[in-house]
């Protein structure tokens, strides 16, 4: 039996097409929205909802008063990196209520972005453990907002209980090149075998 697809690279000599998924994380009001957003080439497709008066007690707002949405299920994006080769962005739910589609979103997937906020740094403690846990490697990305404090990346490395291994870049997740680099700084990190 033959495939076409086989076939046809077989013929050309072109390299089979690849898909690289790619997971951005990080808590609440992180700018993991933003991120996928500013970034891909493609529409991004968003679960966005209205925060609502059930999520008073159960989402920690602080720090983020202004935030009117929250993602439930996942932000979906594309990069076409050359012909036959794409990066698929899967933004992770922020609140903890939502951690359970992580293992299903983290199937196959080859590293992830942590987004950090240094204001609310403990808020990407869960998704620092959660990638540690399961040796999926990561970049921090501390997303640097207007008017936050910026601080040197060694004592975010020390805050976060980083043992010096994974990559900490000041990024603007709303600047598309600073999200290129973070992104490519991901990939040659996690192709490079430099993780655990």
């Amino acid at each position: 039996m033959r495939y076409v697809a086989s076939d046809r690279v077989a013929a050309t000599g072109a390299a089979p097409a690849m898909a690289i998924k790619i997971l951005i994380a990080g808590g609440f009001g992180v700018g993991k929205t933003t991120m996928v957003g500013s970034i891909s080439e493609i529409r991004p497709l968003h679960t966005e909802e209205l925060l609502s008066e059930r999520g008073v007690g159960v989402d920690d707002v602080s720090g983020v008063e202004a935030k009117t949405t929250t993602t439930v299920a996942l932000d979906f994006g594309r990069i076409t990196v050359r012909e036959g080769l794409w990066l698929y962005l899967f933004g992770t739910p922020g609140q903890d209520r939502f951690w359970f589609m992580w293992d299903e979103l983290a199937l196959g997937a080859l590293g992830a972005v942590v987004i950090a906020d240094t204001r609310r740094l403990q808020d990407c403690f869960p998704a620092v453990d959660y990638f540690e846990q399961r040796g999926l490697p990561f970049v921090v990305a501390v997303n640097c907002f207007d008017g936050a404090r910026r601080h040197d990346p060694l004592k975010i490395r020390r805050a976060l209980g980083l043992d010096g291994v994974a990559p900490i870049l000041m990024c603007d997740v709303r600047d598309r090149n600073s999200v290129r680099d973070v992104l490519t700084t991901l990939v040659t990190y996690a192709v490079g075998g430099s993780f655990r």
